[in-house]
């Protein structure tokens, strides 16, 4: 019986291995609230609540001013995002994920700022802790939600999500199969201390390598079958 149960994991592993296309690494939708009076040249949101690989990711949010505030106020149609002001140019939320038997790597995320925050960012990744940085887009413009000729609301707790602040970028060859991989969103610029972006429903996600999957097919079967 368990050698049947094991063909059977091995032919359904096959099936998904061929259906797959990517799958998410890791995701951030900010499910709760930065704690009030967070202050700081830097904060750490925390670990990604879901995904395949949660376990050692972060999202931070790094400053040279020592006044920045670091908050929560309402995401893009949902309760929270993560947000702080007092940007120079050079400050940077920033990704930590392992990729490792991942492939394929892109990051997606929603911002948005105030009309007095950033509006021009860079997108850029590091395989090396830091060390050296790669720029994968040099130009990404946040638009400030519920502004006059944007066509967009302003993002709110009860409000629906809206795609026009969604920006999507492919990591190439570089980010695949990285146990410490690093992105950034980088401001470009320097803007008034009282200038704030927001971030929200940030994924990090890749095709899994074909062995990978494979073990995912038979180990969920297996355990399908103990129940």
């Amino acid at each position: 019986m368990f050698k049947t149960t094991l063909v059977a994991a091995a032919a359904a592993a096959a099936s998904i291995s061929v259906s797959a296309s990517g799958g998410i690494i890791a995701a951030w939708s900010f499910t709760s609230a930065v704690p009030a009076g967070s202050v700081g040249t830097s904060f750490t949101y925390g670990a990604a609540d879901s995904g395949e690989q949660t376990a050692g990711s972060s999202v931070s949010s790094s400053h040279a001013a020592a006044a920045t505030t670091y908050s929560s106020p309402a995401g893009n149609g949902s309760q929270f995002s993560f947000s702080s002001n007092n940007w120079t140019a050079g400050d940077a939320y920033i990704i930590a994920v392992n990729t490792s038997g991942y492939s394929g790597i892109s990051v997606q995320w929603d911002q948005t700022r105030s009309s007095t925050g950033p509006s021009s960012f860079s997108f850029d990744m590091s395989s090396n802790g830091g060390s050296s940085w790669t720029t994968l887009n040099s130009t990404i413009t946040v638009i400030q939600a519920g502004a006059a000729g944007t066509n967009t609301l302003s993002w709110s707790t009860g409000g629906a999500y809206q795609a026009a602040f969604t920006t999507v970028v492919s990591a190439g060859a570089g980010a695949d199969n990285v146990s410490a991989m690093l992105f950034r969103i980088r401001s470009n610029v320097t803007t008034s201390s009282g200038g704030t972006s927001r971030i929200d429903n940030v994924i990090v996600s890749g095709v899994p390598a074909p062995g990978a999957i494979g073990l995912l097919g038979v180990a969920g079967l297996l355990s399908r079958r103990r129940r």
